[in-house]
């Protein structure tokens, strides 16, 4: 198979070729529920439903009203089971690639640096850029993480994202994520960026503004965040919800709210530095994306359902699905849908399971019941309605006496493991908005790179 390289020296040159139209301004939000399989979509649609009062099973997510559904198969080159970086690498640039690496094609082996420049491929937001489209990403991972990288890093391995965990012995030849982002060459750079990972951006000892005992990672004694600032006239830099909210609303904007990843949506509340929600930059990235000539690219992740899912914790998996599906319902709300398509999926599943046969209304994160009476395994104990099929919820005695709805309980799993691992099932993905029809039947997953291309009417074969 033959796979499309694109070299440092002329990547410039060649998505310069690609141009919008003359046309209305059109735009695309890419909506990532990182580790969104169906089951997490399923039982956190009827866990709204009960916050909401009802038995839960009728109710719709936001995006699940939408009128265009696929499955996505979402295999990696050389995985039956995938991971984030491959998986997003192969919807922002149109290639199915190996798990570990950002946006370079599948024969560039992991770690290897000096293979990078040639392997490299043009991503959606590097030709948005060159077309003179807004760009802009929201998470709620640290904006080095492998979803949001891929939209503009190209490397070998999806850890090195600040040049501490570059290998020790390399040439000169791997750029580490954080850098790549400052120095992104496309166009005026990436417009937006608000999400976690303040500590790839700062100098090892600069102390972090949020936690005074907390300090910069990076070895070589930049601090990106001041080499970002200096890189364009009129950017403002924020790192909590207040200054968020009181920031100027034209020019360029990057936001670092933690140090690491974001909170979860459930541990939000009493964060004294103030976490936005993720619907809350999501409106806010919108917003300044919009009026521009030729449109925008926005992609949106909910990054940290993966993280819950790692740790057996369903709990936090399915709230922050739901404060996802909240900020997909505030990107409804503030866009035309003639002019904005909107797509929903996910990169990979995880092993959540729904079983047990409970009863219509059964509180989804307790244990299984019917009639009122809770139902029990063959050694007579309750069990509940969610499940993993490995992770660090493995018990070795019974554990019968936790309480299942408590937000730190770890839902049962079948074969002991320190995290929880991915599953290799399809995913789904909803759509709205110009180009949505394409979606349909089971496609795989580079397929949505051309979805997207297409509704941005970004020009040129590929």
């Amino acid at each position: 198979m033959k796979y499309r390289r694109l070299r440092a020296a002329t990547c410039g040159a060649v998505l310069g070729a690609f141009a919008a139209t003359a046309e209305s301004p059109r735009n695309a939000i890419l909506f990532m529920g990182d580790g969104m399989g169906v089951s997490t979509v399923t039982a956190a649609r009827i866990l709204e439903g009960q916050q909401l009062g009802g038995p839960g099973e009728e109710h719709y997510l936001s995006f699940e009203r939408f009128d265009h559904v696929a499955l996505v198969k979402t295999y990696n080159t050389d995985a039956q089971v995938s991971d984030s970086a491959g998986t997003m690498s192969a919807i922002v640039t149109g290639v199915k690639t190996r798990m570990g690496v950002l946006s370079v094609g599948p024969e560039l082996a992991r770690g290897d640096c000096a293979g990078t420049a040639a392997a490299a491929l043009p991503t959606l937001a590097e030709e948005a850029e060159a077309a003179g489209l807004r760009t802009g990403i929201v998470t709620t991972t640290t904006v080095t993480h492998a979803t949001p990288a891929a939209l503009y890093a190209h490397v070998s391995d999806r850890n090195w994202e600040s040049d501490a965990g570059l290998p020790a012995t390399h040439d000169g030849t791997c750029i580490d994520i954080a850098r790549q982002l400052v120095e992104f060459p496309f166009g005026d750079g990436i417009d937006v960026v608000l999400g976690g990972g303040r500590g790839a951006f700062l100098p090892a000892d600069a102390a972090d503004p949020e936690y005074a005992w907390r300090t910069g990672s990076r070895r070589d004694g930049r601090h990106l965040v001041d080499e970002w600032l200096a890189g364009g006239q009129g950017r403002q830099y924020v790192w909590n919800d207040a200054q968020l909210r009181a920031a100027n609303p034209d020019g360029q904007l990057l936001g670092l709210f933690a140090h690491s990843h974001m909170a979860w949506e459930s541990d939000r509340e009493g964060d004294v530095a103030g976490e936005p929600s993720l619907a809350a930059m999501t409106r806010v990235a919108i917003e300044r994306l919009s009026g521009g000539s030729r449109g925008y690219f926005l992609m949106v992740e909910g990054g940290r359902i993966d993280h819950a899912h790692h740790a057996g914790n369903a709990y936090r998996a399915l709230t922050d699905t739901i404060a996802f599906a909240a900020a997909v319902r505030t990107a409804v709300e503030s866009t035309d849908p003639a002019s904005t398509l909107i797509l929903v999926t996910a990169d990979h599943s995880h092993t959540l399971t729904i079983s047990g046969y409970s009863q219509r209304g059964n509180p989804i994160l307790g244990h299984a019941t019917a009639g009122g009476t809770p139902l029990t395994d063959a050694r007579q104990r309750p069990y509940t309605t969610l499940s993993y099929a490995n992770g660090p919820g493995f018990r070795s005695v019974d554990a019968g006496d936790e309480d299942p709805l408590a937000p730190d309980y770890k839902q049962p799993a079948t074969w002991p493991l320190a995290a929880e691992t991915h599953a290799g099932e399809d995913v789904a993905a909803y759509a709205t908005g110009p180009g949505a029809d394409r979606l349909r039947g089971v496609m795989d997953q580079q397929e949505l790179h051309g979805v997207l291309r297409e509704a941005l009417r970004l020009a040129g074969n590929r």
